[in-house]
């Protein structure tokens, strides 16, 4: 079964590419009876009728009763082909004047409505305009109000003109057919009572052909008065509405997450220059894999991205609210959407997400979702500081040391792929940022203040070796989440760890995050608040015991760090491990490359003719630093030139 929403959405679908159907068919339908009225002026009898081509309408259910009856007529009209001259006042009034009143009335209204409609629609889509750009941050109330009142304003009087140009185009679906068979009904029926001495002509059959199209006249004006009554009841009941169905962000359905078809209007980021951009409003849809656009007076729509595989993220933008991005799997394509409500943002979100796991290829796409869903919300539960590990968690012992590059020392790499449960125990809270204490504020501006944190990590070994660092330098990334994990010695346990983090947020609606500073030196990795310069959380280089970049996503990267669990009691504590997850403005390879330089450095101070070779091979600053090739913008490669970059950051 359909769910509400989704019929919702189809319904609309099928009624915007209805509507140029219509149109298309009341555009035929006026050159139609131009053309015919033309031929019936100039009266050339049934000679202009029998050359009269009989167009097949865009609608044409229905009609073809209508259209064999014409055929009939050609025929009859043929046979009375000498009588026309006399006729020609008569065919005046019984079927040139129908033609007229039926063109100058009934078309003339569908042009009317329709510039009505255009109108509507226009002054809706300004105030839509003007809604999208309420300022989020310095909210003014009164303006908003104005603002949404102008939107329910506008979507009721487009609603009501809608609804009027719609009943407008059913009802001409019948005028048409009588206003087709009157003229020639007026025609025959004048030829009969005009011309006694052509009462030999006339037989029975003809009699009764005659009586069957009357019949079938009055047959059709019946339908049509009982079709525009069910129309009029059911445009006062979707009027009789509360202003607040045209409110935009008043919904009060839930949020389903569980789509795969979505489909409305969002607004899009165009550039149009160099530093400048525009937004467009343009309908959305869905279809299997790909997003869909349609634009206005377009009868179908194009493809504007492949969704399978690609990644969907909420950004803050040019303060609008509701914004997120699509970006392909390749990173290559991307692209800003505004939604209108709060509720649409999450559920386009929700869609776009399950449709880039490829559940539409399903046998069952919407239970699969649903039972993805329930075992997400089951699996992952959000916390909003540092918990211990779960108790009962394995701690499986270190297989070697990590070498540069992510190489592992003493330990080998196993050939088949390990279980999502053998890297990650299931039900593992999930921390999405990392919280500094009041008090830890207070310890780092102390003088001989040490640092502790909830994961174990010391500061025993930190010397002032930190200060006169080798190598230091500095990223710009944002905190996406972190969690224990069963083991440090395999890659896979941060892809892991950086799928369960993304559906996290996805699923508890966690989109907002943090920008922050990762220092790399030959000895930590530090976490530091640009706005403060507080080191929110740091590591000793010799706990990083792996490190990765997504291999799709290559603004993602994570790393796993090892510690000490004492909750048994033992003297030395089993190891533990947890991978943080970040997404960086610049390359993630990149950050990974210097922290394999950092380790590279930390291994050569072992041996000092090591050190030396190495300081040999690599560029170095003139205060005898490692200067690091091609830095990208934001960053820096020397302690000089920290400062300036982290104030640009």
């Amino acid at each position: 079964m359909l769910s509400q929403d989704l019929y919702l959405q189809l319904v609309l679908q099928q009624t915007r590419s209805l509507l140029s159907v219509f149109e298309e068919d009341a555009g035929m339908l006026t050159t139609y009876t131009n053309q015919l009225l033309q031929s019936l002026q100039r009266v050339f009898g049934a000679q202009v009728l029998n050359e009269t081509q009989t167009d097949n309408f865009a609608l044409g259910k229905g009609d073809e009763e209508v259209i064999t009856t014409l055929q009939s007529f050609a025929k009859t009209v043929g046979e009375l082909n000498s009588l026309h001259s006399e006729l020609a006042n008569q065919m005046a009034d019984s079927m040139v004047f129908p033609l007229i009143q039926f063109r100058e009335k009934d078309l003339t209204e569908i042009s009317t409505l329709k510039e009505i409609f255009g109108i509507a629609t226009d002054e809706h889509e300004a105030a839509m305009v003007k809604y999208s750009r309420l300022p989020k941050k310095r909210e003014n109330e009164k303006l908003k109000s104005d603002m949404v009142k102008e939107v329910a304003y506008t979507r009721r009087k487009q609603h009501q003109a809608s609804l009027q140009y719609y009943c407008a185009l059913n009802a001409l679906q019948y005028r048409k057919r009588v206003a087709m068979l009157e003229p020639m009904l007026g025609y025959t029926q004048a030829q009969i009572s005009f011309f006694k001495k052509g009462i030999e002509l006339v037989s029975k059959k003809m009699d009764c052909f005659l009586a069957s199209v009357s019949t079938m006249t009055q047959n059709i004006q019946a339908q049509l008065d009982a079709e525009a009554e069910t129309m009029r009841m059911a445009q006062r009941e979707l009027l009789s509405v509360e202003d607040t169905v045209y409110m935009p962000d008043k919904d009060t359905e839930p949020v389903n997450r569980t789509l795969i078809q979505k489909a409305g209007y969002l607004n899009i980021r165009n550039k149009t220059g160099l530093v400048t951009t525009a937004w467009d409003r343009l309908y959305f849809f869905t279809q299997g894999g790909n997003l869909m656009c349609q634009p206005r007076g377009a009868v179908a729509g194009g493809m504007v991205l492949d969704l399978d595989n690609s990644s969907v993220m909420a950004v803050e933008c040019e303060d609008r609210r509701y914004c997120f991005q699509i970006t392909s799997p390749s990173g290559k394509t991307s692209m800003i959407l505004q939604a209108e409500s709060k509720r649409e943002y999450e559920e386009w979100i929700c869609t776009v997400n399950n449709i880039s796991r490829q559940i539409y290829l399903t046998d069952n796409p919407e239970a699969v979702a649903i039972r993805l869903n329930q075992t997400a919300i089951q699996a992952v539960t959000p916390i909003t500081s540092f918990e211990k590990r779960p108790e009962g968690s394995p701690n499986p012992d270190r297989s070697g040391m990590l070498l540069p590059g992510g190489v592992l020392a003493g330990g080998s790499q196993t050939g088949a792929a390990p279980e999502p449960e053998d890297l990650i125990a299931p039900g593992t809270p999930i921390q999405f940022d990392i919280m500094l204490p009041a008090s830890e504020f207070l310890d780092q501006n102390r003088a001989g203040g040490r640092r502790t944190n909830p994961f174990g990590e010391t500061d025993d070994d930190c010397s002032t070796e930190s200060d006169d660092s080798l190598l230091q330098q500095v990223f710009a990334v944002r905190f996406l989440g972190s969690m224990a994990v069963r083991c440090g010695n395999n890659q896979e346990v941060i892809y892991e760890a950086m799928r369960q983090v993304l559906a996290a947020r996805a699923i508890h609606n966690i989109f907002k995050t943090t920008e922050s500073h990762l220092m790399v030196t030959s000895s930590s990795l530090s976490l530091i608040d640009p706005q403060t310069q507080v080191t929110r959380i740091s590591f000793q280089l010799r706990e990083v015991c792996q490190f990765a970049a997504h291999q799709e996503n290559g603004r993602l990267m994570g790393f796993v760090v090892e510690g000490r669990d004492w909750s048994d009691g033992d003297e030395e504590g089993e190891p533990s491990f947890s991978a943080f997850v970040f997404e960086s403005n610049t390359e993630g390879e990149k950050i990974c490359y210097t922290i394999s330089l950092a380790k590279d450095i930390t291994e050569a101070k072992k041996d000092p003719e090591a050190l030396a070779q190495l300081m040999k091979n690599m560029p170095l600053t003139n205060d005898g630093k490692f200067l690091l090739l091609e830095p990208e913008e934001g960053d820096t490669t020397n302690g000089a030139g920290q400062e300036d970059l982290e104030s640009e950051a």
